[in-house]
């Protein structure tokens, strides 16, 4: 097997780490990632890797408010269920908000909410597959492997990038 590449970027939400197979981005990871919540292989760090970089780059894009979809080849490891929540998730539109009840619905599952939340826990690649957008039914943040405050930080610079892109509409003659 393959010795998967890593490097580490500073964001505005903490220090990531991109990690990529030859061919696929397969995680990008929390400063404060629990052990063992997404299980991979060895790892070697490299600084020059092509798809690091365009990761790199992809979310740096986002981090400014420039980029609202990622274009990365993505490789998630899980089980069935967990695959089926985390193209769910794939759906959300930027700067949208929905419950682990309406993916539970949407998969039609409506009593597995809580493996839909345990599901998006285990999301390997936060971000790019945007398990920050989902939230209680009660409209609350709650469970995010990088932590509550960074799911509001994303939130928030999505719901500003939203605005300033329906005020800049307002503004066409």
């Amino acid at each position: 097997m393959n010795t998967l590449k890593f490097k580490f970027l500073n964001t505005i939400v903490g220090t990531l780490k991109i990690v990529v197979n030859d061919k696929e981005l397969v995680a990008i990871l929390w400063d404060n990632e629990k052990p063992n919540r997404v299980m991979l292989g060895n790892m070697e760090e490299d600084l020059t890797n092509s798809l690091i970089l365009e990761v790199e780059k992809q979310l740096k894009q986002y981090f400014k408010g420039q980029r609202q979809v990622f274009d990365l080849p993505l490789k998630m490891n899980g089980t069935l269920f967990q695959k089926a929540v985390w193209e769910e998730l794939k759906k959300i539109p930027f700067g949208v908000t929905i419950s682990y009840k309406d993916i539970a619905q949407n998969l039609n599952k409506a009593k597995a909410v809580r493996a839909v939340g345990s599901a998006n826990g285990r999301n390997p690649i936060s971000i790019v597959v945007p398990c920050h957008r989902v939230i209680g039914a009660d409209g609350k943040l709650s469970g995010f492997a990088g932590g509550v405050d960074r799911k509001k930080i994303l939130l928030d610079l999505e719901c500003s990038v939203t605005a300033k892109k329906e005020e800049n509409k307002g503004n066409q003659p």
